[in-house]
């Protein structure tokens, strides 16, 4: 994950929300830029709901708490209905829904760990398919004692052992990342092809000060792909043959994906296939990708942060990068995305299928993204989920599930379809038609644009400076302070569908004129369109 202490968590969370839905509704990105690969085209799903992402919510329920700084979780694949829930000191803790969360762990790793630095200790866990019959769980942790980013093996008797001995670990790679604390990646997810994905952050610091983002030679910055099923060689993996760069001289063979800063969550969409990274961002932007069978993707870092040009320095000409399919700025949204997962359950299935959602660490903010028919995505916030989320995961069934950091408390995700907002029923003009810095005349036009009359109305708005109405005509007018209310005359109470009125007013200020136009009405109570007349007159 990302951010560089906790102490100042507590400021962030204060995120507005409305904040952060303006933001994500306007940073949903096309499928590609002209240059980017080609092979990156977003399509829409084959199964997707039929429900907008403006009729979607979320609801969460706590359903156990006691869990010691969450890191990752999985639900292996034994028909158990449990989820194995990692904890950033080295132990791992079984969830069943009907007998809760177990006091003792299944597997307990501590001594192995490395947990200085916020971002460090167990960071990711795996169960092959069929786990059922090929018991044994994959582990990402940062090692002691100078925590080398490490992938090992734990073997199980059978699926159901409890507690499983940590001394058949076998490592199978570790990546030194001694200089800095940070950026350690961490996740760990099995593709449909069958083979071990595994992500590790830029090496720290800040600016990829390492610069291994853009170095096919390191393995810090990038996503691994690894057959894990037997050993080649002297190596206690093997190297899938159609790997991207196995053939490039200086290249690790491990690579699959490249060019990224500190990838902590990433999944697969076991619908497609395709690849969903959300990859924390340096100060500027959070952002997600979407790679659809894509070897040797570049994502940017640090040439790029998101979707803008970071370090132009670090930039190649001929490179093909591949741009984030959504961003939030990272000082309106949060402080470090949450990448999760699309919905492929039961429950929701006529309202969420085919939905990835997401949230950030300190906003908490429900991202939803969509791709959409036209080659796009759709984006949406669909609310708030728990404070600190650090993970958001799947269980056997398809439903989703939220640990958080420091409250420790595991909560089960709901989709819950909501009304759309309604269209305002009117639309109003607002002219200043002359300012003499003292004082000023403006003309209000108020349109009814729904299908009913309007019998008597009442118009409410507030200033933004010191402006008073002095007189008004054609309504009467009330101010408290820089609220102001007009109420209909008794000549034109009655609006009739697509009918008008207009009425106008007198006002004075402290010389700064008429100042800024409204942007805000209500008519009756209700939301009412403020049209491009709410202007000054030249």
């Amino acid at each position: 994950m990302e951010r560089a202490t906790l102490a100042g968590v507590a400021a962030t969370v204060a995120v507005a929300l409305a904040a952060v839905t303006a933001v994500a509704t306007a940073s949903a990105a096309p499928a590609d830029r002209a240059g980017t690969a080609e092979a990156t085209e977003a399509t829409g799903l084959s199964t997707t709901a039929a429900v907008p992402l403006d009729e979607l919510g979320v609801s969460t329920t706590q359903v156990a708490f006691g869990l010691q700084r969450p890191t990752a979780m999985i639900a292996p694949d034994d028909g158990s209905g449990r989820l194995f829930i990692t904890e950033k000191a080295g132990r791992v803790r079984v969830y069943h829904p009907d007998s809760g969360l177990a006091a003792e762990p299944l597997l307990d790793l501590s001594a192995a760990v490395d947990v200085s630095g916020n971002e460090r200790g167990l960071l990711g866990i795996a169960t092959a398919p069929g786990f059922a019959a090929d018991p044994a769980i994959y582990l990402a942790y940062t090692a002691l004692p100078d925590g080398m980013v490490t992938l090992s093996r734990i073997p199980l008797t059978a699926p159901d052992e409890q507690p499983v001995p940590v001394d058949r670990e076998e490592v199978l790679l570790a990546q030194p990342h001694v200089e800095f604390a940070n950026h350690n990646g961490g996740q760990l997810a099995f593709g449909s092809d069958g083979y071990l994905y595994w992500s590790i952050g830029d090496g720290g610091g800040a600016d990829d000060v390492l610069g291994t983002g853009q170095d096919l030679g390191t393995l810090l910055g990038k996503i691994l792909r690894l057959d894990v099923s037997g050993a080649c060689g002297t190596l206690p993996y093997c190297v899938p043959a159609d790997n991207p760069f196995v053939a490039e001289p200086g290249a690790r063979a491990e690579i699959w994906a490249y060019g990224l800063r500190n990838p902590w969550r990433f999944s697969f969409d076991p619908a497609d296939g395709s690849l969903w990274i959300a990859d924390v961002g340096q100060g500027s932007y959070e952002e997600v990708n979407h790679l659809r069978g894509v070897a040797g993707a570049n994502l940017g870092w640090s040439c790029r942060e998101g979707p803008v040009e970071f370090n132009p320095d670090r930039c190649d000409p001929a490179a093909q990068y591949v741009d984030p399919i959504f961003h939030y700025q990272t000082s309106v949204g949060g402080c470090a995305v949450i990448g999760g997962h699309v919905y492929r359950g039961s429950a929701s299935a006529d309202i969420a299928t085919g939905t990835y959602l997401a949230t950030d660490y300190c906003s908490a903010a429900a991202y939803a993204i969509r791709p959409n028919a036209a080659g796009g995505y759709d984006s949406a916030v669909l609310g708030e989920l728990p404070i600190q989320p650090t993970t958001l995961g799947v269980a056997a069934d398809g439903e989703f599930y939220l640990a958080n950091d420091l409250p420790g408390q595991l909560h089960r995700i709901s989709f819950v379809a909501q009304e759309p907002e309604p269209e305002p029923d009117c639309q109003v003009g607002y002219l200043v038609n002359s300012d003499w810095g003292a004082g000023f005349t403006t003309a209000v036009t108020v349109t009814n644009t729904g299908t009913e009359p309007i019998d008597g109305w009442s118009l409410a708005w507030s200033f933004v400076g010191a402006q008073q109405i002095a007189v008004a005509w054609n309504a009467v007018a009330v101010q408290d302070g820089a609220s102001v209310t007009a109420t209909n005359a008794a000549w034109n109470a009655m609006i009739p569908p697509g009918g008008t009125v207009e009425f106008g007013f007198l006002g004075s200020s402290d010389g700064s004129g008429a100042g800024p136009a409204p942007t805000e009405f209500t008519l009756n109570g209700l939301p009412c369109l403020a049209s491009s007349a709410a202007a000054t007159a030249s």
